[in-house]
């Protein structure tokens, strides 16, 4: 038996570069990991520190990037955006294909030969998967690497949006849609894991935002747009267009997206930067894939950090996104007499909010977060982000309750702004809670980034394609039925209670179930973890 001992791992990754007493000083019990202490800064060689001091100004980094080009951590900041761009806009394609055909419903109906309640299970089918899937992919792109998995997402979503377009029964379409949304999914879930592999904490709300920003744009943004579509060339183009948009997006990722998941301790990084980047499709993660990972992510139903934060944000998505884009068309169709093209104008003041929104709950909460940290010395608790997050929520209740009692007391075919003006306030409501809340989680979870924002995808999606039955059943206390099962469940709130009663309900359960929570944990955070 030979004496020679193995060759240890440079926690480094660069093995020329250091001799045994630096090793001696880094804490390499923990092996493949993605993130470094900051206390490791104590025991760099001078040659890392100038490196990093000549990439980034500074030392004080968290996380702290290892030394190479090939580290997202040291990439110039163009290259980190325009990465976060593509992402952020696979992501938005999510909810931007599942409401894409919101505008179409009574065509498609008509061309399929089904009932319009039928017709809309094509998007509550896409809504439910977004949810599911990336439980899947989330342990393949930790293994394989982000950017395959994003390849082959765009690849097949685009031979499944022509196969839509060619679809001529309710079966075969249904099937097509299914196919698109479980390939379409891993940007929308995975992309909190991007944000974290490549901005540093101090700017990680902003840049977190800009994910978060573009999966709720998807859905107003998409019938906005395709009700134009529909109504001048048909509700074949919207298929046509999405694999278009596919094809455009694959073509600016394979040269514009890099790979962003490093490991930066247990692993031997070989070949140029530019191959580490582009150029790698094999396994870069060499633990074993387990079946167990698939539903590692459900985890977190018993960390109160992670899931208080899903239940709230779900709850405001459930009102003031979902609830105001499925009953714009239902109410002012019928209220006003609009047509598809009139219905896409209404969500402009959604697109808005968000937008505005997105100010707050983004660059303000970074800088909320930087400015307590001088005054103390010390790192700036992840609960301090939450006093922002009340400002969303009162937005999204005073939004909503103006959308539903205005639309309420506009007489009929006598349309005025004033419930976009609603919905505009409580998608800027939604926008910050959605943004200020992930971002408290990931911060508590940082190296399970992927599986907070699968998690958190996860609770918002199911939760908003079931949330409008237990809603009512919960108030109602009605039995299930077959005719239950087969209505849309706010319509039948709105005949019974009204408008404006449902908007105190539904304020009072956001109230219920995301405000007092977030104050619970804000008072009484949880033991806290390695961040």
């Amino acid at each position: 038996m030979s004496d020679k001992k193995p060759q240890q791992q440079h926690p480094f990754n660069q093995d020329s570069r250091y001799d045994d007493a630096h090793l001696e000083k880094i804490d390499t019990t923990e092996t493949r990991a993605t993130y470094y202490e900051p206390e490791a800064v104590a025991a760099l060689p001078d040659e890392h520190r100038k490196y990093l001091l000549m990439r980034h100004g500074t030392l004080d980094l968290e996380p702290l990037p290892s030394w190479g080009d090939a580290d997202p951590y040291n990439w110039p900041q163009w290259k980190k955006v325009v990465n976060l761009v593509l992402v952020a806009f696979q992501a938005c394609m999510g909810t931007f294909t599942a409401a894409a055909i919101i505008p179409a419903y009574e065509n498609i109906a008509e061309d399929l030969g089904v009932s319009l309640q039928r017709a809309s299970y094509l998007t509550s089918l896409q809504i439910c998967i977004l949810g599911v899937a990336p439980l899947i992919w989330r342990p393949l792109s930790n293994r394989y690497g982000r950017r395959p998995v994003f390849l082959v997402s765009l690849l097949i979503s685009l031979v499944g949006n022509v196969g839509c377009a060619n679809c001529y029964s309710y079966a075969s379409m249904a099937a097509c849609r299914a196919i698109v949304a479980f390939f379409i999914s891993p940007a929308g879930a995975i992309g909190s894991a991007v944000v974290k592999e490549t901005f540093f904490k101090k700017q990680r709300a902003r840049f977190m935002g800009v994910w978060t920003l573009m999966v709720t744009l998807g859905v107003p943004l998409s019938p906005f747009i395709f009700g134009f579509v529909t109504l001048r060339v048909g509700y074949r183009w919207i298929y046509y267009i999405l694999a278009i948009t596919n094809g455009v997006h694959l073509i600016l990722y394979s040269f514009l997206g890099p790979e962003t998941r490093y490991i930066r301790r247990g692993v031997h990084h070989q070949g140029s930067s530019l191959k580490q980047q582009f150029l790698t499709f094999h396994r870069i993660d060499p633990n074993p894939l387990r079946w167990t990972e698939f539903f590692q992510p459900l985890r977190f139903f018993a960390h109160v950090s992670v899931v208080i934060p899903a239940s709230a944000y779900a709850m405001v998505f459930l009102f003031s996104s979902v609830l105001i884009t499925v009953e714009i068309p239902q109410l002012f169709a019928e209220k006003f007499g609009f047509n598809s093209q009139q219905l896409g104008l209404q969500y402009l003041g959604i697109i808005i909010g968000s937008v505005l929104g997105e100010q707050i709950g983004g660059y303000m909460s970074d800088i909320w977060m930087n400015r307590r940290k001088p005054k103390n010395g010390l790192g700036v608790p992840p609960e301090f982000r939450l006093w922002l997050s009340y400002t969303g929520y009162l937005l999204a209740i005073v939004g909503l309750v103006v959308f539903l009692v205005r639309t309420d007391q506009v007489p009929a075919n006598e349309w005025n702004v004033t419930p976009i003006v609603g919905a505009a306030i409580a998608a800027g409501g939604n926008q910050i809670v959605t943004t200020v809340l992930v971002t408290y989680a990931v911060d508590c979870h940082t190296e399970d980034a992927a599986s907070v924002g699968v998690f958190i995808t996860f609770v918002r999606q199911i939760w908003g394609f079931i949330g409008p039955f237990w809603y009512v059943l919960s108030i109602f206390n009605l039995r299930l039925s077959t005719d239950l099962l087969t209505r849309h469940r706010f319509p039948q709130m709105f005949e019974q209670v009204g408008l404006r009663i449902s908007a105190a309900i539904a304020s009072a359960l956001i109230i219920g179930v995301s405000i007092l929570p977030t104050i619970l944990l804000q008072f009484r955070p949880p033991g806290r973890v390695r961040r």
